[in-house]
């Protein structure tokens, strides 16, 4: 197993961290996020990656081990408290029948009492998401990608006003056209930097980890399987992590390329 030595106090910590779903074992899952970090976990379907977003994000209760959030046991937050530091994307998020996207992106206020910069932050926040025009829409008229945009703006409005914040995604991509995912991607990236949050995405496109996030973890049968920087030399584990053969190259920009080959190609690649 690859892993990347922390020594740094974590943002967040998991210690021999455990859960069981049905039959299935996950962990042990030993962790650290650091403030700021920007943090991918890639897998192939049904490896445990939402699986390990839930055990961080306290929607799923571990069998065993210890989950520290700022050095505090994350099971003595509040919700009220997590809230304002700690905002969380599902991959599928309901919502009741009938909202105005403006009220759907405003949720991720509720936990102020006192919310006089409200609509400016729905506003900013909707743009940031390139949701501006859809502000005034029923929210169950939108379409999959813009419903996603909307509730990408309600996770921006969380932390609007908050720093070294924690931001959980899941698939936060999935359902946009691929102009639309680097720009959110790109809007997601300056939200955090600009704010000093951390960011652990789950993702499925090796590149936008490759080019976005600084660290990636890969998750396998239940386990984590390397937790490695985010460069060329993650491809072997990379090709472990899938079963499959890679082959890279740099773009115009310096970006670092990550192709999947064909069988034909893999056969004789490996003879």
């Amino acid at each position: 197993m690859l892993m990347k030595t922390t020594t740094q106090q974590g943002l967040l910590q998991l210690d021999a961290v455990c859960a069981r779903l049905g039959k299935k074992d996950f962990g042990p899952f030993n962790l650290s996020i650091a403030k700021a970090e920007k943090v991918a976990i890639l897998g192939p379907s049904g490896a445990g990656k939402s699986t390990l977003l839930k055990l961080l994000s306290r929607e799923l209760k571990s069998t065993s081990g210890d989950i520290a959030f700022q050095s505090r046991p994350l099971a003595s937050w509040s919700l009220m408290e997590l809230s304002r530091l700690r905002a969380v994307l599902p991959q599928n998020s309901d919502v009741a029948f009938g909202l105005e996207t403006d009220l759907v992106i405003s949720l991720g206020r509720v936990s102020r009492a006192h919310d006089p910069e409200l609509s400016n932050i729905v506003r900013q926040a909707a743009g940031m998401a390139h949701a501006a025009h859809l502000l005034g829409r029923r929210f169950d008229s939108l379409s999959g990608g813009e419903q996603a945009r909307i509730q990408l703006a309600r996770i921006f409005a969380q932390l609007w006003d908050q720093r070294d914040g924690l931001i959980l995604v899941d698939e936060p991509l999935a359902a946009l056209d691929p102009g639309l995912q680097f720009d959110l991607l790109a809007s997601l990236e300056e939200y955090a930097t600009e704010r000093q949050h951390a960011i652990v995405a789950i993702l499925h496109d090796i590149n936008h980890a490759m080019q976005a996030f600084e660290r990636l973890l890969l998750v396998k049968n239940g386990q984590l399987v390397a937790d490695i920087a985010s460069n060329r030399e993650a491809v072997p584990a990379l090709e472990d992590l899938y079963n499959i053969a890679l082959t890279c190259m740099h773009n115009e920009e310096g970006d670092l390329l990550v192709t999947p080959l064909r069988a034909s190609s893999r056969a004789r690649k490996s003879a």
